[in-house]
């Protein structure tokens, strides 16, 4: 197998494969192909086999099918075009070895491939618009491809070094990074500072995939020219409603 990411704004994933190799992604995910690429679709993931394995698969962001796509009769050549823009990684996944990606991040991966929840959990509409955080759990042994919104920032933390993130801005992370999330420091922060009540912390050792582009964010900016109106913020709407419950429940004791 042989791959080329071209592009920078919108880049796309150019897989070539030999006679028999075969690649795996979410059913209608692909751009183009060669005419001799056959496709097949099952509810059966690889690595994880049956009924089960479809189910964590759904359940984990994705659809309860994947596609196989294999080169039949000589080589041939599969694209897989980034949804929003952004960059495409590379992951090679050892046996005994995972990664946590962002709910939409799984584009492709060779045979072998399992993913499952990593982690999920509901944060309210002041964050992701009451559809929560979820992160998916990469494993292998596999090579895989993720896709991450906008510019990509790598931190190599050290042994209990921690950073915060917004939860939207997590790309992905080794598994050796521990993760969980934490109130906003301050009271007047979290009420009133428009960044929402809760941030995630991840804390070393291990490599961490930071996004510049969320999904809400791209959402927002693009708000205005759809509907004409200026949409609150994802993380403006959950501290609006806060603030004013409470000073609902000032003025409405007096």
């Amino acid at each position: 197998m042989k791959t080329n990411i071209a592009g920078t704004t919108m880049p796309v994933l150019q897989v070539g494969l030999d006679p028999g190799e075969t690649i795996i992604a979410e059913p209608g995910e692909f751009s183009w192909m060669t005419d001799n690429i056959q496709l097949n679709t099952t509810t059966q993931t690889a690595g994880a086999r049956g009924l089960f394995g479809a189910i964590g698969r759904a359940l984990s962001g994705g659809g309860l099918f994947m596609t196989e796509y294999t080169a039949a009769g000589g080589p041939g050549l599969v694209a897989f075009a980034a949804k929003v823009p952004g960059t495409i990684h590379q992951v090679d996944v050892p046996a005994g070895h995972s990664y946590m990606i962002h709910k939409h991040g799984f584009l492709c991966a060779t045979p072998g491939v399992q993913l499952s929840i990593g982690f999920q959990r509901q944060l309210g509409a002041g964050l992701f618009g009451g559809n929560g955080f979820m992160l998916q759990r990469l494993s292998g042994p596999c090579t895989a491809f993720v896709e991450l919104g906008g510019e990509s920032v790598v931190y190599d933390l050290r042994p209990g070094e921690s950073i915060r993130v917004h939860p939207g801005h997590i790309g992905m992370f080794q598994e050796t990074v521990n993760f969980d999330i934490v109130f906003m420091r301050g009271i007047k922060n979290a009420i009133f500072g428009g960044d929402g009540l809760f941030i995630a912390r991840l804390t070393g050792p291990g490599k961490v995939w930071l996004q510049s582009l969320t999904v809400p964010g791209l959402a927002h900016a693009v708000g205005p020219y759809l509907s004409g109106e200026v949409p609150a913020s994802p993380q403006q709407i959950g501290g609006a409603a806060i603030a004013g419950g409470i000073l609902g429940d000032i003025f409405g004791s007096r």
